[in-house]
């Protein structure tokens, strides 16, 4: 007996602009079961579900829900079909709270927000989300708030539930809770679809896994058919395997260079609590910490981006100078730049060119208010990193917001290079990027480092802060807490580090 498919892609193709960003491609989904969607940036699987979800109409091929071929004409079109996506990029309301957010769209005419918000906090208790009902969503950091999009999509009761990149900004603790989640949705007959970068997550929770490469379908099947490697080929025609985590025999540790940036007892509000840590010219500085451990903060307030507190806000010394940054435009001109985590929120200027987002990086560190901007400068600015970082996108006048996360992530890297920095932050380069993308952006921040740079990775993935650091700092509660070199350090001593 045949089990009836509540999803089928017939033939699905769309193309923007006459690019065709997926061609004829074929996916159904079966209830009680939860598909691995994977490819690299650009490769379709964000298009395909956003069809799915409404959000656009196919160019040709059918949808067909429960054997009905159907045109879905808006999101909410979609989710009165009982489809909801959980989307990469938050969509939530930041002037409100998080309980407003949950049921915003089913207001009564009347509300007692005490009500609203003790049904949130039940709510939220039964998914083991440690979010505040009543906290402002722009008060949340990035993990949180993908916690209130995860709530507020199973609040829904939609028996498609569609998860982009939902884990890139949880910590391990909170990806348990999550996977137990998408456990008990398909145990209730939910029809999950998973999208993401993390191939053994995909390999560990995924019944059926389907890859895309280039807006067409490569292979599906069960899962068992299916290994890391193969997937990886399957995704970009070749295997990275070495090239996104090298092990510890293939690379040794670089030289310790010279002292560049130095904190010495940095505090800021409860977040940041004596934090004291020197990184070094010529070096890749690995700094891992769960999410609330103050890793971030501590670099923002090196950048300028961020102040410590007033009075025993302890010292930042570039070179061995003292400085106390208002600004991260003062930052620049002692050679910081810091690539910030959220590319969407304060990377980039999404509806502008590739072209201008990179010169804007180039302004904001040597230009003034009489500076004439050329056109001509600003394309062979743009050129020059489009072919630097191998950044694909049809020219420098290509639109932000039109182009894959990884391609995104590259510019915004370019957009903070284009300043020729002596010390760079990386606060997680490789977040909702693909394997192709991340080995580029792994070989950009080694080259980095060869060229006698200071380079600072905060990462909250384990086998991104081994494969590239030459020594690992661990934050935990605002202060670093360990150092490990990197010819001794594992996984689980990291994270004992992190935890205990």
């Amino acid at each position: 007996m045949s089990i009836e498919k509540v999803v089928e892609f017939r033939k699905a193709t769309k193309s923007f602009g006459g690019n065709i960003a997926i061609d004829q491609v074929d996916f159904d989904l079966l209830p009680g079961e939860v598909h691995a969607l994977l490819g690299e940036n650009g490769a379709g699987k964000s298009t395909l579900m956003k069809i799915l979800a409404g959000l656009f109409p196919l160019t040709s091929g059918e949808l067909i829900l429960k054997g009905q071929v159907t045109q879905l004409a808006s999101p909410a079109d979609a989710l009165g079909k009982g489809i909801a996506m959980v989307f990469q990029e938050t969509n939530l309301v930041p002037s409100m709270s998080v309980a407003q957010n949950i049921f915003l769209g089913e207001e009564n005419f009347f509300n007692r927000l005490r009500g609203v918000n003790i049904r949130a906090q039940q709510h939220l208790q039964r998914l083991s989300f440690p979010v505040e009902p009543t906290a402002l969503v722009s008060t949340l950091g990035a993990a949180k708030k993908q916690m209130v999009e995860i709530a507020r999509a199973v609040h829904h009761n939609a028996h498609v539930l569609i998860f982009d990149e939902p884990t890139a900004t949880l910590t391990p603790e909170e990806k348990y809770h999550f996977f137990t989640l998408v456990r008990n949705l398909k145990a209730q007959g939910h029809a999950i679809v998973f999208i993401t970068h993390a191939l053994e997550e995909a390999l560990s929770i995924a019944d059926r896994i389907t890859v895309l490469r280039d807006g067409r379908l490569v292979r599906n099947g069960h899962v068992s058919e299916f290994s890391r490697s193969s997937i990886v080929r399957d995704m970009v025609g070749r295997d990275l395997q070495d090239e996104i985590h090298p092990g510890r025999v293939q690379r040794k540790a670089r030289k310790l260079g010279e002292p560049t940036l130095s904190l010495q007892n940095l505090s800021m509000d409860k977040i940041v609590r004596g934090a004291t840590m020197t990184a070094y010219s010529g070096q890749i500085t690995g700094l891992f910490g769960l999410v609330g451990a103050g890793r971030s903060e501590m670099m923002k307030i090196a950048a300028g981006i961020l102040k410590r507190d007033f009075r025993n806000g302890g010292r930042v010394l570039i070179n061995g100078k003292p400085v106390r940054f208002k600004v991260p435009a003062a930052a620049m001109q002692y050679g910081i730049a810091y690539v910030t985590e959220d590319r969407k929120l304060d990377g980039m200027f999404d509806t502008m060119g590739i072209g201008q987002n990179i010169f804007n990086g180039h302004l904001a560190k040597y230009g003034g208010p009489l500076t004439v901007i050329h056109r001509a400068q600003v394309k062979e600015l743009a050129d020059q990193w489009i072919k630097a970082l191998q950044v694909k996108a049809i020219g420098a006048e290509a639109r932000m917001v039109e182009l894959s996360g990884g391609n995104q992530q590259k510019v915004v890297i370019a957009k903070s290079l284009v300043q020729s920095p002596d010390i760079i932050i990386f606060d997680e380069p490789t977040r909702g990027v693909d394997v192709g993308a991340i080995s580029e952006i792994h070989a950009t921040i080694e080259k980095l480092a060869d060229a006698g740079a200071t380079v600072i990775v905060i990462s909250s993935y384990l086998p991104e802060i081994m494969a590239l650091s030459d020594r690992i700092l661990v934050a935990r509660q605002g202060r670093i807490v360990e150092e490990l070199p990197i010819e001794t350090a594992d996984e689980e001593s990291i994270m004992y580090a992190a935890v205990h």
